[in-house]
């Protein structure tokens, strides 16, 4: 087959009615894009045969103007590689900056409202890096990535047609079935391939349940302090959150019912709340799916860390003691295999399939098909049970360690909360503004969120959420040493 060159092709207007020759346009044509920015020092041109095949004119104009700009230094020829822009342009050429974004235009710029409604959250300008403590980083040096791209070869040496098309707007059909069987056993969710969706992430589940199950003005439980981002989606769509206060026992379904008894959804994360780790407890539990029942709200359930418990057996979702079809459960393999692949999935009551079909299929037809099917066969062949295993054997370890380096160093001025489950904890802290705190931290390398983003209203606690899925247990010392050297100062 012939070899086809890699290089990019400008957009040249040519104008055969112009008394201009046509060596000179395209000359003029390339020299204002070098001054201008458009084409970078070091950027590969194409050849003179394939740019006059593009063009529709003679090979010899683009051989005249190569050979102008290759006199005048704003080309340079490299042996192997064609021609490529100069990466020492003339001293005139310097001066010019390169033009970056197009300046507004005078006259009206309308938006839409929406953005409008979202808040501007604590810590928006902490800066983030990868180390201690940043919440939601996996062990990523811990990735199976033999095995992983062993099953990436596979579909790479033996690719079909079908593999570049759409595919299911609900997701793959191989990896659902993976997944029902999994949920079925691991989670105790009642569902099967049908009413799996495959979504980039819980925040893509929460967008669609919205758009389905919410109108503009619909009020929504959400967990107070509880997850921000999420807080974010349903503003998003017009909602009107309603902040329910947490306790030991997870969601405080008494205060919900006083605060507004007929919401039309509750967003809980009863396995492991966030950000403070409590357990739903059973009463709790029976209590929200009784509410729901009697007004006709729905729950969602978002179970984002479940794989990993640390003191006791995995709790069962609440989805599964649902008799009466009104949780929807929300996952995702952000936290088990890595936020990268965006992958998650949302397990839909039966009779609202096609209302959940028509909206995802509105917005982008489909999931991307190759990763699935690459994952499926990970989920398959046990690779996705002993990665679990060993991950959880891991971050338990880093948990414990944290835990005792948070007490040995802060003492009794620290309260350690949710450290029975999930990759991060929270502590909280009296006498201390966290926001401010941890702009100090940031620049010393070491990443705090601040507990008080996670409040709707007024934060009723100062701390931080600490995540330990990628900092070594010999780093989890210094790193909190270096904590308590910053809530000195």
């Amino acid at each position: 087959m012939k070899k086809v060159s890699s290089a990019l092709l400008p957009t040249i207007a040519i104008d055969r009615k112009a008394s201009t020759p046509i060596h000179r346009q395209v000359y003029e044509r390339y020299r204002a894009a070098i001054v201008e920015g458009t084409l970078r020092p070091g950027q590969r041109m194409p050849s003179t045969r394939l740019l006059a095949t593009e063009l529709g004119v003679s090979r010899i104009p683009i051989l005249n103007a190569y050979a102008q700009l290759l006199a005048e230094g704003y080309f340079q020829s490299r042996v192997g590689a064609g021609t490529v822009v100069s990466l020492d342009v003339p001293d005139h050429v310097s001066l010019v900056q390169p033009r970056r974004t197009s300046q507004p235009q005078p006259g009206p710029r309308p938006v839409g409202r929406r953005p409008v409604t979202l808040p501007l959250p604590l810590g928006r300008n902490l800066p983030r890096g990868s180390g201690a403590f940043v919440v939601g980083q996996v062990a990523s040096d811990q990735f199976p990535f033999q095995v992983w791209n062993g099953l990436v070869s596979r579909y790479c040496r033996s690719p079909r047609g079908q593999s570049l098309d759409y595919g299911d707007p609900m997701g793959s059909r191989r990896l659902r079935e993976a997944l029902s069987e999994y949920l079925r056993t691991a989670r105790g969710v009642r569902c099967e391939a049908d009413q799996i969706m495959i979504v980039s992430g819980s925040q893509q589940a929460l967008d669609i349940a919205s758009r389905v199950l919410l109108d503009h003005g619909s009020r929504v439980w959400m967990e107070e302090p509880g997850y921000r981002f999420a807080r974010g989606v349903l503003r998003l769509n017009g909602c009107e959150i309603v902040p329910v206060p947490v306790d030991p026992e997870g969601l405080n379904v008494a205060a919900g019912i006083q605060r507004c008894r007929k919401a039309r959804a509750a967003l809980v994360t009863p396995s492991h709340q966030y950000p403070l780790g409590y357990t739903m407890s059973a009463s709790r539990r029976l209590q929200l799916l009784d509410w729901a029942e009697r007004t006709g709200a729905w729950i969602i359930e978002d179970d984002y860390d479940s794989e990993y418990r640390y003191e006791n057996m995995p709790i069962g979702s609440l989805q599964g003691i649902d008799r009466n079809a009104r949780v929807l459960y929300v996952g995702t393999f952000s936290k088990v295999l890595g936020p990268a692949l965006r992958l998650g999935y949302l397990v839909i009551p039966n009779d609202l399939a096609g209302r959940f079909l028509e909206v995802r299929s509105s917005m982008d037809i489909g999931p991307a098909t190759f990763f699935q099917a690459v994952l499926a066969d990970f989920i398959r062949e046990g690779h996705f049970s002993r990665h679990n295993r060993r991950m959880r054997m891991l971050y338990g370890e880093r948990r414990t360690r944290l835990i005792e380096c948070l007490r040995e160093e802060l003492g009794s001025a620290a309260e350690v909360l949710g450290g029975e489950a999930g990759m991060h904890l929270s502590v909280t802290l009296k006498g201390i503004r966290d926001h401010e705190v941890a702009q100090v931290a940031a620049q010393r390398k070491l990443w705090l969120s601040p507990l008080s983003a996670s409040y709707c209203g007024k934060p009723q606690r100062q701390g931080f959420i600490l995540g330990f899925g990628n900092v070594p247990v010999n780093e989890i010392e210094p790193a909190v040493r270096q904590l308590r050297s910053v809530l000195r100062t």
